[in-house]
């Protein structure tokens, strides 16, 4: 089992179809270690899914979608989710479009597991955004 960081497939060919929108309602679900994501993965599934204080089954609504570009990169960025007063341990998440049958769209991989004990469970959105199209 493993959890890879990556843009959809699926995503980037919806993309071109016009499916997602920024309008629509995109979410963060945190996994366990033992989950598998990746670039096959096309939708939310609470399988594997963390459980814990403090945590909702199918994640936290993400706010501020933000669209900027660099160069050729095309990059969407979200304030950094968190959950307060959990007591939870993820090794990754996956950021879906709730709106569109919980559609996929990226996956992040922490690197190791990462724990908190009745405290804030911050996901620290890189600066150069969540995902980025070349």
């Amino acid at each position: 089992m493993a959890i890879t960081q990556a843009i959809t497939t699926s995503y980037k060919a919806e993309v071109l179809q016009g499916i997602h929108d920024s309008a629509d309602t995109y979410k963060m679900a945190l996994y366990t270690s033992v989950a598998t994501l990746g670039t096959s993965t096309t939708a939310y599934s609470a399988t594997n899914e963390v459980v814990g204080t403090g945590y909702t089954i199918g994640g936290t609504t993400l706010s501020r979608f933000n669209v900027t570009t660099s160069g050729t990169t095309a990059i969407l960025d979200f304030n950094d989710p968190f959950w307060e007063n959990a007591t939870i341990t993820a090794r990754g998440a996956l950021v879906y479009n709730a709106s569109k049958s919980n559609k996929a769209v990226a996956i992040y991989d922490f690197g190791s597991d990462i724990a908190s004990t009745n405290g804030d469970f911050t996901v620290s959105i890189n600066a150069l955004g969540l995902l980025g199209l070349n």
